[in-house]
């Protein structure tokens, strides 16, 4: 039974790059992750699968999906760069600073908020990156 080509493989193969058997790997990896892994966790989800995986494969396949614009590399301040796949749906992250946990949200209201700024100050607003830091409430804090 021939496996699908992961998305991340896909975008790579219409890019025309040369996808290895160890790509393909760490593409599925990344296509698969529902959070923002760092290169070492895609490297411990990589070698469950394909034990002679290095992590200097890893951090040059990392880069390379980075440069080609399918990944998009994040610093949530926590000393690790962390990867999602770029799309073109929009959408923002609330960081949880005591578990690391990335939560992604969407709001109209925000993104007006942001352009209707952005014109008052005399811009065009092309491009934003919003990251929120926070702890989680505790019982009946409101705070």
């Amino acid at each position: 039974m021939t496996q699908l080509p992961s998305s991340i493989e896909d975008l790579c193969l219409k890019k025309g790059m040369r996808m290895t058997d160890q790509r393909r790997v760490i593409a599925k990896v990344l296509s698969g992750a529902e959070d923002h892994p760092d290169v070492e966790e895609v490297y411990r989800r990589s070698t469950a699968i394909d034990s002679g995986i290095s992590i200097a494969t890893v951090y040059r396949t990392v880069r390379l999906f980075e440069d080609a614009g399918i990944l998009e590399r994040h610093d949530f301040r926590d000393g690790r760069s962390r990867y999602e796949t770029v799309t073109d749906e929009h959408h923002d992250h609330l960081i949880d600073v005591e578990s690391g946990e990335v939560l992604e949200f969407h709001s109209e209201e925000i993104e007006a908020l942001q352009e209707k700024i952005a014109r008052e100050m005399g811009f065009r607003l092309v491009d934003h990156r919003m990251e929120l830091y926070g702890v989680p409430l505790k019982n009946g804090d409101k705070s």
